[in-house]
């Protein structure tokens, strides 16, 4: 089966999304973002987020690089390495990332229609099996899930080892599965236990013995 990720955001409005956003940053992807050409999202929200997107990052290019979008708060959903400015970062931090606000929920509605009939009318014409979308992101809340589900159904799934973990848990997971090149195993959101214990904290990973 294919796969297709759909990263969670960062929060843009934070401390990290305004460092980047200063008009008098100088540090390097800061002005990269402020030129005409823009920076990566990926590498944004990386630098936004820290460890969780990192690890969101690090998985999907390591599993699907060519089939992994980001969702965003105001412009539906973007390829990973999809390019952005400044004035898109400012325009992403001011946008509520909530299922009822109508500038954050149509533009991802509107895309995630699109690849949903897309890839099931690629994969019919191919004879494969449709895809599978994977949502790197917490499933707890409904701000993501509502409106992917409602379009993807029984083709959205989610790491069933994300249940009961923090964000920074679940990003040390992927960078782990992404070293190792061992996927995690899903489970479909649909009917799932989307609210649990909280399991072990990861053991720390250790420094490769010199030669």
């Amino acid at each position: 089966m294919m796969t297709t990720f759909l990263l969670s955001p960062a929060n843009c409005g934070g401390k990290r999304g305004w460092m980047l956003r200063r008009p008098e940053a100088e540090f390097d992807l800061a002005k990269r973002l402020a030129d005409q050409g823009g920076a990566p999202i990926g590498e944004v929200f990386a630098f936004i987020s820290g460890l969780y997107f990192r690890g969101k990052l690090a998985y999907a290019r390591a599993f699907a690089p060519q089939s992994a979008f980001v969702i965003t708060p105001s412009r539906g959903l973007l390829p990973i390495d999809q390019p952005i400015t400044r004035d898109v970062l400012d325009e992403f931090a001011c946008c509520d990332i909530d299922a009822d606000n109508a500038t954050y929920r149509r533009p991802l509605e509107r895309d995630v229609r699109l690849l949903a009939s897309a890839t099931l009318r690629d994969n019919r014409g191919n004879g494969k099996t449709a895809n599978q979308f994977v949502l790197l992101g917490s499933i707890a809340s409904d701000k993501y899930v509502d409106v992917l589900l409602s379009h993807f159904g029984d083709r959205l799934y989610f790491p069933e080892t994300f249940v009961g973990r923090g964000d920074m848990s679940r990003g040390g997971l992927m960078l782990r599965a992404a070293s190792s090149r061992e996927e995690l195993v899903y489970a479909k959101i649909a009917g799932a236990t989307r609210h649990g214990k909280r399991p072990p904290r990861l053991e720390k990973l250790r420094a490769p013995l010199p030669r």
